[in-house]
């Protein structure tokens, strides 16, 4: 396979990008990145080798357009999460294609960490890039592609480092496509195709309680250990308060229409805040996927006590992985702690990167238009993202970002049940099926 027909084989250029370890940490991007710097290089494509590291490193490039459109930014990471103590059926990091023989997984899956989040974007990606440049598509306005370290710990080295470094680089652009959105999505009997539009923002916490300690051979009785158990049940029994943003009552709305009856009704009853938790109970597991977007959200995530079997810890500690929905701040998410577990627990922000308000749906229907020709069986929907993306530190330089690596899915695959776990997979026609509606998008960016 050379550069002249790579574009035409995603699914191979996305195996030898699984093939790269790029666990995270430590992330080792470098050599991954290089391998497609030399794919577009080779191809005529201008690119730019940036990092803060020489093994942490971040390319960007851009393809002339001939047109007068704002420039489209397509950006995706190449690091990935750790397979450690996960048992996989194929090794990780083979990129392997099996075809499937029985179970959920219907014709041939290419099976390897990264598959989904997010080397399978980025091949998509660089595929469509180079088929625009290899077929000389007229294209409304200049490409940037990005591709990225470091998204899954934060952005440090990526993202982050792009922005505040090399803003200049992006200057000009509006609308950006990244991870997720596109996929197939059935409800009701009906299939989704969503696209995201907004997404919850990082608001890491420690929480912290104290007591008397003392020595493990003579217990206490209410010390920081008990009330941390409090804390612990408080936050797994009280949801924080209902909040309705636009993006979540597009999202419901459009999917309450097309289902309609009585599902579509007591799905739309979501948006009325007096009714929403009791509709999220009645819906039971299946309405788990919308109640973190309707609610800012905590986990408990990390345990600090005592580094010894025989001490009695004065103070306890966990960190909590919070979530805010758009528009809502860090002071939000205390005041609505502070509702349910009272004063006793001292609060401490870790971490925050604010994200827009509220959407520009600018490049909405362009992006809708081509799922809906590209599968006209998907009806495409608005989505908020429960978590998080890079999409946040290109909102800063006033660029919209939209969830969309299109993916045509068998309704028996679930495929968010195995991101960040073992037996990460991606059905092969999904990936071609990608990079043709994103080539698509390529000459129609300008709306």
């Amino acid at each position: 396979m050379t550069t002249k027909n790579i574009y035409q084989h995603p699914i191979e250029l996305l195996q030898r990008l699984i093939q790269f370890d790029t666990s995270n940490p430590p992330g080792n991007e470098a050599e991954c990145i290089s391998y497609i710097d030399a794919l577009l290089t080779e191809a005529g494509i201008e690119t730019t080798i940036l990092g803060k590291t020489p093994k942490r490193t971040n390319l960007v490039a851009r393809l002339p357009g001939q047109g007068d459109a704002p420039p489209l930014l397509m950006y995706g990471h190449v690091d990935v999460v750790t397979t450690k103590n996960q048992a996989w059926q194929h090794p990780p990091f083979e990129g392997k294609i099996v075809p499937a023989i029985s179970g959920a997984d219907s014709g041939d899956y290419l099976w390897g960490r990264g598959a989904l989040d997010m080397k399978g974007g980025v091949a998509m990606m660089v595929a469509a890039l180079l088929r625009a440049k290899g077929e000389g598509a007229k294209l409304p306005g200049d490409v940037v592609l990005a591709v990225v370290s470091d998204e899954e710990a934060g952005g440090d080295f990526g993202a982050k480092f792009l922005v505040e470094k090399h803003a200049d680089l992006f200057k000009g652009i509006k609308y950006a496509i990244g991870e997720f959105g596109g996929f197939s999505l059935y409800l009701g009997g009906k299939k989704f195709c969503p696209i995201m539009i907004s997404e919850k923002q990082i608001c890491w916490m420690k929480a912290t309680v104290r007591g008397p300690g003392g020595h493990g051979s003579m217990p206490v009785r209410g010390g920081a250990m008990a009330r941390l158990s409090r804390l612990l049940a408080q936050l797994d029994k009280h949801r924080l308060p209902v909040h309705i943003t636009p993006t979540t009552r597009l999202m419901i709305e459009a999917v309450a229409a097309e289902m309609g009856g009585v599902a579509g009704f007591i799905l739309k009853q979501l948006t009325n805040p007096l009714l929403t938790n009791s509709i999220l109970n009645l819906l039971g597991e299946k309405g788990r996927a919308f109640d973190p977007l309707l609610h800012n959200s905590v986990s408990p995530t990390i345990l600090e006590a005592s580094d010894k079997v025989n001490v009695i810890p004065g103070e306890v500690s966990v960190q909590l992985d919070g979530r805010l929905l758009p528009g809502c701040t860090p002071e939000d998410m205390l005041s609505e702690l502070r509702q349910i577990v009272g004063d006793e627990v001292e609060f401490e922000v870790m971490s925050h990167d604010p994200g827009p308000a509220e959407p520009d749906m600018g490049l909405y229907d362009t992006l809708a238009d081509i799922l809906k020709k590209a599968d006209p069986d998907g009806i495409p929907i608005p989505l908020l993202l429960s978590g998080v993306t890079d999409a946040r530190f290109f909102s800063q330089l006033g660029i919209q970002t939209y969830g969309f690596l299109p993916m045509l899915l068998p309704e028996d695959f679930n495929f968010t049940s195995v991101i960040h776990a073992a037996d990460e997979r991606i059905p092969v026609e999904a990936v071609e099926f990608g990079a043709n509606a994103i080539y698509e998008l390529l000459q129609r960016f300008e709306g």
